[in-house]
C-alpha cells in the first residue's frame, strides 16, 4: 500500500472531482436533463473511474509485481500497462 500513500493527494484529488461529477450527473437527473445530457455524463464519469483504477492498479503492478528494484521485470510490465491503458480508455 505504500504505492497509494505516496500518491494520497492525487488519489483523495481524483476522487473528489470524481464526486464532483457525480453530484452533477445527480442534478441532471433530478432536474429532467436530456437523456443525450445524463448519457454523456455517465461516460465522463465511468472514464474517470477507469482512470483512478488504472491509476491505483499500476501502482500496484510496479510496486507489488514487478518490484521497484528490478529495471528488468519493469521492463517487462510495460505491455501490460498497455493492454490495460487501451481497455480501461
Amino acid at each position: 500500500m505504500s504505492h497509494i500513500r505516496e500518491n494520497r493527494k492525487k488519489l483523495v484529488a481524483r476522487v473528489r472531482r470524481i464526486r464532483g461529477q457525480l453530484a452533477s450527473l445527480e442534478r441532471a437527473i433530478e432536474g429532467d436533463t436530456e437523456c443525450g445530457a445524463v448519457l454523456q455524463q455517465l461516460a465522463a464519469v465511468r472514464g474517470a473511474v477507469n482512470g483512478l483504477i488504472l491509476q491505483v492498479m499500476e501502482g500496484h503492478l510496479r510496486s507489488h509485481v514487478a518490484g521497484r528494484g528490478s529495471s528488468k521485470r519493469q521492463d517487462e510490465l510495460l505491455p501490460v500497462l498497455a493492454v490495460l491503458r487501451s481497455y480501461l480508455k
